[in-house]
């Protein structure tokens, strides 16, 4: 070292190590099952609506209006009950009184009713709940018999199509439409398609251009509507 110069920059191996944060973990786990990057569990709201992320949303099946649950909460045959969710998204439970179900999962209900009846009424209860009726869906457009109908497991497109009496002579069966729950555009799907129905879904059957066509001039097929086409 020269003298009278400063002392130049310490090689990077003599510079202080940072003392490490008290919960740093060096091998981080990727977001599942209510865990963060770094496995600390995320907060629940319980009773309250679902947010995108939150733990009784994730996997499954999640609750909506018109659902029926059983809720059974063993030895317990008083608190135990059928319940369908209201349009507000609850449903009335004894000791808890109205109790938001919408969002959640069959479990995360579970969790929920847990949460409000330990420790001021019961200690250690086992709970279950069952989804007993789904959401039904609906049905519109060239088929047999428009309207609402019940959902069952695994229904496809067909499926729906099926039960609402099939397509009829009008319609234009290549394409079907369907728009999910809470969405607000339909979207196209090919009939060959095994495309998975769910609940609450409106699907809809076009016509034909043919029938558009024909539906289109049947005015003009009257005296009144020949008459006033020439004019």
């Amino acid at each position: 070292m020269v003298q009278g110069l400063p002392p130049g920059p310490q090689p990077a191996a003599q510079q202080p190590m940072p003392a490490a944060a008290p919960n740093y973990n060096p091998n981080p786990v990727p977001y599942s099952s209510g865990a963060t990057a770094y496995g600390a569990p995320l907060p629940r709201t319980i009773g309250a609506p679902q947010q995108a992320g939150a733990v009784p949303n994730e996997g499954g099946y999640t609750l909506g209006p018109g659902d029926k649950v059983r809720v059974t909460i063993f030895g317990e045959t008083d608190l135990s009950g059928e319940y369908q969710i209201d349009g507000n998204g609850n449903i009335r439970l004894p000791l808890m009184g109205m109790t938001h179900a919408v969002g959640f999962t069959a479990g995360g209900l579970e969790a929920v009713i847990r949460a409000a009846l330990v420790p001021n009424y019961l200690r250690n209860p086992r709970i279950n709940v069952e989804i007993m009726a789904y959401r039904p869906i609906y049905v519109v457009g060239a088929v047999q018999k428009p309207g609402q109908y019940s959902y069952v497991n695994d229904m496809t497109l067909l499926n729906a199509v099926a039960l609402a009496g099939g397509f009829n002579t009008q319609a234009k069966e290549s394409t079907v439409y369907v728009r999910h729950e809470g969405g607000t555009e339909e979207q196209a799907f090919q009939t060959n398609m095994p495309l998975l129905i769910r609940p609450g879904d409106t699907v809809r059957v076009e016509t034909t251009i043919f029938w558009d066509a024909l539906n289109l001039f049947a005015p003009l097929s009257s005296p009144l509507g020949l008459a006033a086409a020439v004019r």
